[in-house]
């Protein structure tokens, strides 16, 4: 790619989407995991309670089964897409606005209730997110254009895991609360201004076709063989960090780090380099390609691992701990961007939106592995040995790219819709 072919990739008003449709995706997701823990704790909620609204996350992992439905039955507005993104935004306006006027003590489950719908409506915003963001994204693209996104996510973090709670100590919990909510704005007036994408079909004619067809789609695209071995990379491919980083705050704090130290070092540590590797990967993939990053950024993300056993043994030294964390996180980074553009890659422009949900879906898995398994192997083994295993199972998914995404091996970019069913050749009335 020429120096204006690549300015031209990244510089234009599709990588300007991508920024804020990530933040309008990671704005909800972190006020449930970072601001409402905060309330409910400074109101006087047993960390017990607290501990049982991780529940409340799981619409995120089964999004999946009503992706079908928002295929089928778009909105009479806006088009497929955008439709559903501003019905969600409208809804997480009202009901994160809504959470401070309830009682911690007397209306737990009502607050429980309203921020599982709070994940509900997240989740739905997230499938017509990635679909729409699928079906805009030409193929050489998807790497920097997803990277774009999810730096964005993360980034939205900071408003209700920092401006929010520094808001706390000066002002009511309703109105840090609404001034929270209103940042969903920016994704209601970006929803509102953008146009709908191009579909290479028609809604799917039945609830059926739209839950069938997708899998069918998929088989036969790749074939039964090669289908399971992209579900199995998948399955894969982050598992040893997902593993090494799931209990990274306990191991820091086994080390001796103090509270404060781990707050100011391990926390920045983490965040800026994992974002700088996601943009740059992104960018890098312009270059070389989603196959090549995958191999490059996963041996990075393998290497980063035994970072980790070296602090395990040395066990001090805050310059370590942020130089190790930082080298981590920057392979995090690297490897998520690769990742995430082969699953979308991966995809049909057909059936994108339960395709999506359900790969994304499936790349969650690991990350509760991990969350429900690493203790136990951390008191058998102690963390040197633990760290050591996390890097043998990352060896799996790399050698799976030998089949699925070999070195010499990236499709061409190509923008041209894949061949659909007869009964799908219909006109399109969704509204551009």
């Amino acid at each position: 790619m020429t120096d204006s072919g690549l300015y031209a990739a990244v510089f234009n008003r599709r990588m300007l989407i991508c920024v804020f449709s990530g933040f309008a995706s990671g704005l909800p997701f972190f006020i449930l995991i970072s601001l409402v823990p905060a309330w409910l704790r400074t109101e006087g909620v047993g960390l017990k309670e607290i501990g049982l609204f991780t529940l409340i996350g799981l619409p995120y992992t089964w999004k999946f089964f009503w992706a079908p439905i928002l295929e089928r039955y778009p909105l009479p507005f806006l088009g497929r897409r955008r439709g559903y993104m501003l019905v969600t935004q409208i809804a997480l306006f009202i009901t994160i606005s809504l959470l401070p006027y309830f009682n911690t003590n007397s209306d737990l489950w009502l607050i429980a209730g309203l921020c599982a719908c709070i994940a509900f409506f997240s989740a739905t915003q997230d499938i017509a997110i990635d679909a729409y963001r699928r079906e805009l994204l030409p193929d050489r693209e998807l790497g920097l254009g997803n990277a774009i996104h999810v730096n964005a996510y993360r980034i939205a973090g900071l408003v209700p895991g920092s401006l929010a709670l520094v808001l706390a100590d000066h002002t009511p919990w309703h109105s840090v609360f609404l001034v929270t909510a209103a940042f969903m704005s920016v994704a209601i007036i970006l929803t509102i201004t953008i146009s709908e994408p191009d579909h290479p079909a028609p809604p799917p004619e039945s609830l059926e076709a739209a839950i069938v067809e997708p899998f069918r789609e998929f088989v036969d695209r790749l074939g039964l063989h090669h289908a399971l071995l992209v579900l199995s990379f998948m399955f894969l491919y982050k598992l040893g960090d997902n593993l090494a980083t799931a209990l990274a705050t306990p191991f820091y704090i086994d080390m001796g780090f103090e509270l404060s130290e781990i707050g100011l070092v391990a926390k920045h540590a983490a965040l800026w380099p994992m974002v700088i590797g996601g943009l740059a990967g992104g960018i890098l993939m312009l270059k070389i390609g989603i196959n090549r990053a995958l191999w490059i950024f996963g041996v990075i993300q393998l290497v980063s691992i035994f970072g980790f056993a070296v602090l395990a043994r040395i066990g001090e030294g805050l310059w370590l701990l942020a130089l190790v964390i930082g080298f981590e996180y920057l392979g995090v980074g690297l490897g998520t961007a690769a990742f995430l553009a082969f699953i979308a890659r991966t995809t049909s422009r057909v059936h994108t939106a339960t395709q999506l949900a359900l790969l994304t879906a499936l790349t969650a898995v690991p990350r509760t592995i991990a969350n429900a398994s690493t203790g136990y192997a951390v008191e058998h083994i102690g963390w040197e040995n633990f760290f050591y295993v996390c890097a043998l199972t990352a060896i799996p998914g790399m050698l799976l790219l030998f089949k699925v995404a070999p070195w010499n091996g990236d499709p061409k970019s190509s923008d041209q819709p894949p061949p659909v069913r007869p009964s799908q050749t219909a006109p399109s009335n969704i509204s551009r």
